[in-house]
């Protein structure tokens, strides 16, 4: 049996070969390419808005968007209303549920065919918006924060957004919690270290303080604008088409918003006037976009700015109250 000074030689000659095999290794940093890549399997997030996509999120549309009666109509809204304000569909016409998921199907291989990598999370039966991914989450280089929707009817996405994102292997960065509300919609990531955030009515200034927070560790700055009226995301206003070119609806856009891209040397084009909702659309690549093929017109002031221009059919699901934007989240666009 060893004696007590042996046993203690051995565990130092052991306790230095275990620091050396175990000891913390800080760098390379979290975001260096080859670190990133070798552990979580690629260079997840996306640093901006107009780099080439490579993998979306995406959810079927609910089941229950069936479930709306000739007796919910309420005509002071124009609108279905759901019982406890489970959800609304817009219009005097009920959903054409067929319609809605071929609308949807048709936009995902629309996706896939252009080297688009779909990831869906689980169907949600029991929550009408669900089918619009962009708003539970946020994701800038390396991976994703969890957000906290605003509308009770949606509270509880989230848990399953975090699931799918984990299942899909692209790291968690960070989750609003207390009091703070995030959407993903309002949220637009400008330059590589600068990106913006709308608040409203679905993001309070608790929610901007924590997201700052989380973003600064990343080296990106924050900057607040605030929404007009009951606007309710950023994306409905406006589009990064290019690092140095936006689509802007000029009737809604916040003043700030708008001066400090042009601050920043981009282009402002302003969707067709008969065609406010132009701005909710989803870029591929730089001047590579999709838009929905019943808004022409703003999809001819693009092409005549060099924006190639692909379209899908996308109207009957703008009635539950999003977009092409709104249905999408980028889980990977490629950066540096």
């Amino acid at each position: 049996m060893p004696s007590a000074t042996e046993f203690d030689s051995t565990m130092e000659v052991s306790g230095g070969l275990f620091h050396r095999l175990m000891g913390p290794e800080g760098v390379p940093a979290f975001l260096d390419h080859s670190e990133i890549e070798s552990t979580w399997g690629r260079r997840w997030g996306a640093a901006d808005e107009v780099s080439r996509l490579r993998t979306v999120l995406m959810r079927r549309p609910s089941a229950c968007l069936g479930d709306f009666t000739p007796d919910m109509y309420d005509p002071a809204v124009d609108a279905f209303v759901a019982p406890n304000a489970g959800g609304y569909w817009t219009g005097s016409e009920l959903p054409d549920v067929d319609r809605i998921r071929a609308e949807h199907d048709a936009f995902a291989l629309l996706l896939r065919e252009n080297g688009v990598e779909v990831v869906y999370a689980e169907d949600l039966d029991s929550f009408p918006k669900a089918v619009y991914t962009r708003d539970p989450l946020v994701t800038i280089p390396g991976g994703a924060i969890i957000g906290r929707t605003a509308a009770r009817m949606r509270r509880g996405e989230e848990q399953t957004i975090a699931k799918a994102v984990a299942k899909a292997g692209m790291p968690i960065l960070g989750t609003i919690t207390g009091e703070g509300i995030v959407e993903g919609g309002t949220f637009v990531k400008v330059r590589r270290d600068h990106a913006f955030l709308g608040t409203s009515v679905r993001t309070t200034p608790e929610g901007y303080r924590q997201l700052k927070h989380l973003l600064e560790i990343h080296g990106i700055r924050l900057t607040r604008v605030s929404l007009p009226g009951y606007v309710i995301h950023l994306d409905m206003c406006s589009s990064m088409i290019d690092d140095d070119l936006a689509l802007v609806n000029p009737r809604v856009v916040p003043y700030d918003y708008r001066s400090a891209l042009e601050a920043m040397g981009v282009e402002i084009l302003e969707v067709h006037p008969a065609e406010e909702w132009a701005s909710n659309l989803l870029v591929l690549d730089r001047r590579r976009v999709v838009v929905p093929e019943h808004l022409p017109r703003t999809a001819h002031l693009l092409a005549a700015k060099g924006v190639q221009v692909l379209t899908t059919p996308y109207r009957e699901i703008l009635k539950n109250g999003g977009g092409l934007h709104c249905s999408t989240m980028e889980l990977q666009r490629d950066w540096s």
